[in-house]
């Protein structure tokens, strides 16, 4: 091989080594004490799924305790009928009532299970047929009694109805440099763009099947991205680097967020929730370092509240009711979102 050769050679083979350092440790063989081709990364620890209307769904369970009633959740579907662009599925998340069936776990709503009976079904199926056994009877199967399974007074369905794209987006972009063709140049811009998404939800009374609250709520996602760039020669060579920053509020968050306040509101008038209770203590556009907590107030006499002290449907126009801190970790933003 000639020294031209070897030194094309060489440079190739400096190239792949580059290439495998950047990648990490992989290697064709599984690790003989691992089983692994190679050790994954991250290290991000599992938190609490919290919205900022998770605290006030908390106090509420003040108010749900002293008059226990059972609810079940229905289909909460995805009626926008939005799919990614790429065929892969939907764009918005296909479990609504799951993040129902969450919130009012949060209230501490006593709960019956409607949406997914299958399970149930198949036992009760088997249990018929004397196929079930239980050793705490004597009889050595499963006996099935009347009036053994609790019914629901109320049950919650609906869907996601809106998803609408850029409601209104800005941007600025501009290029600036010399007029030498090796002169130094620059590029810089930012752009912000809205939409949003809305959901109906209602509340029906098992028995009567007589719909006693609808809530119709919508949320707003915000976006941003910013670039900039430079170019220009040294000599015999030239650069060109550039950086950008993009970010998008998570859009199956806003989805629960909306779930959840929509809980809050059907839940406050349910239990005759004074006005003005369960509220957050603080400003919720002051700095998060001021924010103070939810004031639990007492709740031993929450049947004698009066109807002219429960919650009337106008104050649900407030876009601030209920609304409390967001992580855990006291951050002003959810899942990397914008404040």
């Amino acid at each position: 091989m000639t020294s031209c050769g070897r030194r094309h050679l060489s440079k190739v083979l400096a190239v792949v080594l580059a290439g495998s350092s950047l990648a990490g440790c992989i290697t064709p063989w599984a690790d003989s004490e691992t089983g692994r081709y190679t050790a994954p990364i991250g290290g991000s620890p599992v938190i609490a799924d919290e919205t900022p209307y998770s605290d006030a769904l908390r106090c509420i369970a003040h108010y749900t305790r002293v008059k226990p009633l059972r609810l079940a959740v229905g289909q909460i579907a995805d009626y926008t009928g939005k799919t990614e662009t790429d065929g892969s599925g939907r764009k918005l998340t296909q479990g609504g009532a799951l993040m129902a069936m969450s919130a009012l776990a949060k209230a501490g709503v006593p709960m019956v299970e409607r949406y997914d009976t299958s399970v149930a079904e198949l036992e009760l199926k088997y249990a018929n047929n004397r196929l079930i056994s239980d050793e705490k009877d004597d009889g050595g199967f499963r006996k099935i009694y009347a009036g053994s399974i609790a019914g629901s007074d109320y049950y919650i369905v609906g869907g996601i109805t809106e998803m609408n794209f850029n409601i209104r987006s800005e941007g600025a972009n501009g290029d600036g440099g010399g007029t030498s063709t090796d002169g130094l140049k620059g590029t810089a811009g930012a752009n912000i763009y809205v939409m949003n998404i809305a959901m109906d939800l209602r509340m029906v009374d098992t028995r009567t099947l007589e719909v006693v609250d609808v809530v119709s709520a919508q949320k707003q996602i915000v976006g941003h991205q910013v670039s900039a760039g430079v170019f220009d020669f040294l000599g015999h060579t030239f650069f060109d680097a550039s950086l950008g920053e993009s970010a998008l509020e998570p859009l199956q968050l806003g989805v629960r967020s909306v779930i959840e306040r929509s809980m809050l509101e059907m839940l406050s008038d349910l239990y005759h929730v004074p006005q003005g209770a369960c509220q957050s203590s603080y400003d919720p556009l002051a700095d998060v370092n001021g924010r103070g907590p939810i004031d639990y107030p007492d709740t031993t006499q929450a049947n004698d509240i009066p109807k002219e002290n429960v919650n009337d449907h106008p104050s649900r126009q407030d876009p601030y009711r209920w609304y409390g801190s967001s992580d855990p970790a006291s951050e002003p933003s959810l899942r990397g979102g914008i404040d």
